[in-house]
């Protein structure tokens, strides 16, 4: 790469990385972890490469996927962009990541950026380690412009969250071995931190992300949900009322002698029609999650980060349990929605990838939360793709954010079928599944 026509700033980074690259091997070794990256692929599929101080051979018999070396490879430039995370990290910690990754995307998609393709990019610990799963990006330029390399500097510059997102560049040497350089702000100039020799590496058995599942967005308990909502009160003030009305509820509830029926399905399978004739055949009490005192903020929490939104909707469920406690005692309870749907969008976003990479059935994620009120009976509605959004266009339904991705891309509409199929897997209580 010429930097002869660059300013002064680029200059200067022409001539550190001249002196830096003879110690490629001794910076790697003390500034880049051995860490591995889960890269998601357009046709659903991930392909996994690691960095390496030195790797004479390939690691364990992995060998090079071709389409990740087409991707790495290929004319332009290619930088990654993740978020660290202390494994150790508490809630308030996950939270500002979440946020910053969001607020990062937003900015990738504009701007200077529009012309580069984005990829999400997990970083983690081989191993399985709780904790160790950073979200990030690959940002591919085609046209490897200046002023990409000046907006993702100025993002950087721009992030007041410690620790700053770790910015990487790739580049082949004239060996045709593929590295990547860490860049890191140091007194407001980009340095170069690190390089490592990036190498393939083999899929673990299970998605990298899912030991960080419970803490996350497949929340276990009710207090793991509220501990998330707690670190949101200074940004969101309604926050404080949902943890108020969480906190009217009693910590364990117990079912009435009546049945308790949870109809689930995605927006226009037909589950308003089932659940009031099936309300109206047993004279039942009809609920709804997210419960109608909380309902009224759903928008506000939609537009928050994973993590923040579905610690809204666990809550709500905890709020639900209390009304079909009491309820059950003196009717039936047919409810719309309860914990299968929280635990299914949690599910088909965060796990990149398509339907071969969600958890197997019987995993331990689909374990219903020991602290919620278990129903008697759980019906899943489907109806095919295309019926269910010639439904939705009919109606003229305005669509989440999500149902937008969903609908944008190969990968989305992957993960609305990883949806369906998740939320067969979390029925472990009786159920019965209809077309």
């Amino acid at each position: 790469m010429a930097f002869a026509s660059r300013p002064p700033t680029q200059l200067l980074l022409g001539r550190l990385t001249r002196q830096l690259r003879p110690r490629r091997g001794a910076c790697a070794r003390t500034m880049v972890p051995d860490r591995c990256f889960a890269l998601e692929l357009p046709d659903c599929t991930l392909a996994h490469f690691t960095l390496r101080a030195d790797a004479p051979g390939d690691p364990q018999g992995a060998r090079w996927d071709p389409r990740l070396a087409a991707i790495l490879g290929s004319p332009g430039r290619n930088y990654s962009l993740c978020l660290p995370v202390a494994p150790d990290a508490g809630y308030g910690a996950r939270v500002r990541a979440a946020k910053l990754h969001q607020r990062l995307l937003h900015q990738l998609r504009r701007g200077p950026f529009q012309q580069c393709q984005l990829r999400r990019l997990l970083s983690y610990c081989p191993g399985g380690q709780p904790g160790s799963a950073q979200h990030g990006f690959l940002l591919h330029d085609p046209w490897d412009c200046l002023e990409t390399r000046r907006a993702l500097v100025e993002l950087l510059r721009a992030c007041e969250e410690s620790p700053h997102p770790h910015l990487g560049e790739f580049e082949t040497d004239p060996h045709g071995q593929l590295w990547q350089r860490l860049w890191a702000l140091q007194d407001g100039q980009q340095v170069e931190v690190g390089s490592a020799l990036v190498m393939p590496t083999q899929e673990p058995p299970l998605h990298p992300v899912l030991p960080d599942l419970p803490s996350s967005v497949v929340f276990p308990s009710r207090e793991a949900a509220r501990a998330v909502l707690e670190a949101c009160t200074s940004f969101i003030p309604e926050v404080q009322a949902v943890l108020d009305l969480v906190d009217q509820c009693p910590k364990q509830v117990q079912k009435g002698k009546f049945p308790v029926i949870v109809i689930e399905g995605l927006d226009a399978t037909g589950k308003t029609t089932v659940t009031q004739s099936v309300s109206d055949s047993l004279k039942a009490v009809l609920l709804k999650s997210p419960p109608s005192c909380v309902a009224q903020w759903r928008k506000i929490f939609d537009d928050e980060p994973t993590i923040i939104r579905r610690a809204f909707y666990s809550l709500g469920n905890y709020i639900v349990a209390s009304e079909i406690a009491k309820e059950s005692t003196q009717s039936p309870v047919v409810v719309d929605r309860y914990w299968h749907s929280t635990a299914t969008y949690a599910l088909a976003t965060e796990i990149s990838g398509g339907l071969q990479h969600l958890p197997p059935a019987h995993h331990h994620i689909y374990q219903w939360p020991k602290d919620l009120l278990k129903p008697d009976l759980v019906l899943l509605l489907t109806v095919s793709p295309e019926e269910r959004m010639r439904r939705i266009a009919g109606r003229g339904m305005e669509k989440t954010r999500e149902e937008v991705e969903l609908e944008a891309n190969n990968v989305f509409r992957q993960k609305k079928l990883c949806s369906t199929i998740a939320e067969k897997r979390l029925g472990s209580l009786t159920a019965l599944w209809l077309r």
